[in-house]
């Protein structure tokens, strides 16, 4: 595969996994893996809230930014766990034409 045949997430999953050998005063986002777990997952929810809010809000172009940033943030979790996009993309067709109910109600643990 190509740079060229990768999709923008793909892209930038390849760019965030490649710093995290970095040195951390010259990459934020080396600076992010030498924080830990813990503070990845808490960006990626601070970004989430950010993307509702401006959502909630009608703010159209805080949707857009806001929505990078949670991606972005989202790629670096998904390197620091091991999690390669493909695998995303695979639980993402293993349910494609599921019903969201049924999707749901499959993963219920009672």
């Amino acid at each position: 595969m190509t740079e060229r045949d990768l999709t923008g997430i793909d892209r930038l999953y390849a760019t965030v996994a490649a710093r995290k050998g970095a040195d951390p005063g010259s990459s934020y986002t080396a600076s992010l893996y030498a924080k830990g777990r813990a503070k990845i997952a808490q960006k990626v929810g601070e970004e989430a809230v950010e993307l509702a809010i401006a959502a909630a809000t009608d703010q159209r172009e805080g949707v857009i930014s806001e929505s990078a940033d949670l991606l972005y943030h989202l790629a670096v979790l998904w390197a620091d766990a091991g999690v390669d996009p493909a695998e995303i993309y695979a639980m993402m067709e293993a349910r494609e034409g599921q019903s969201g109910l049924a999707e749901k109600a499959s993963r219920k643990q009672d």
